[in-house]
């Protein structure tokens, strides 16, 4: 499998005046430099997020039954780094190499693909001036062909996840999400759950039952790292 797909995208303005430098290498040009990706996805861990197993197909027979489930890796190091300045410092150039990463981790597939990103809580996406799963489901649809995001998850009003107690965050997530009105279920679709980190688990399983109650059967879930909180 090739890692390295060519970038076609113009740069723009800003970044001709005040180009990236790479938040690896600290190469000038580019918010991520292809070695520094590559290393990233050459390196990733095929594990389960729960039990930490080694997991190639993205399920755990032993753990909880939660759809497949792919990873890129810990939130740790590079990867970790790049989050927060995705998510905090909205930093968008690097949604396309993150979506790239993430597709890497991903079993090829030509299926009819919705993807549904994890909303954001509403005071955060303005608070940062981005919806960061969202930007991510975007430019994963670059790479993954016959897919399309789709908002059919929608976020409650005043729900917030803190703690890291798995039983605490998920009793929170059991209310955070909702389906949006008026959604339309396509059964024929594969419906890709898509998030940045994996902290207990707590808020995928919830909207993997919320998706389930929606009348979607085939789910799996997409995840850029996993916290070492258990």
């Amino acid at each position: 499998m090739s890692f390295i797909v060519k970038n076609t995208t113009l740069p723009s303005l800003f970044d001709l005046l005040a180009p990236h430098s790479c938040r690896g290498c600290g190469h000038t040009g580019t918010v991520l430099c292809d070695r520094c990706k590559n290393d990233i996805i050459s390196h990733r861990h095929n594990f389960y997020p729960h039990c930490k197993s080694p997991s190639p197909t993205g399920k755990c027979p032993k753990c909880n039954p939660l759809p497949p489930t792919f990873v890129v890796d810990y939130r740790t190091g590079l990867i970790d780094a790049l989050i927060h300045d995705f998510k905090y410092n909205s930093v968008r150039a690097l949604a396309a190499p993150l979506a790239e990463i993430l597709h890497q981790a991903l079993p090829a597939t030509t299926d009819p693909t919705i993807i549904v990103p994890l909303p954001t809580i509403s005071r955060h996406v303005r608070a940062r001036g981005l919806d960061h799963t969202y930007l991510l489901a975007k430019h994963l649809t670059k790479f993954q062909p016959n897919s399309k995001v789709s908002r059919i998850l929608i976020r409650n009003q005043n729900t917030v996840q803190v703690g890291s107690k798995r039983k605490d965050r998920l009793s929170q997530a059991s209310t955070a999400y909702a389906i949006a009105p008026n959604t339309i279920v396509d059964p024929k679709s594969t419906y890709l759950l898509l998030d940045d980190v994996w902290t207990t688990g707590a808020s995928m399983q919830a909207a993997v039952k919320k998706l389930r109650q929606a009348g979607v059967q085939n789910i799996f879930i997409a995840v850029l790292a996993v916290s070492n909180i258990d």
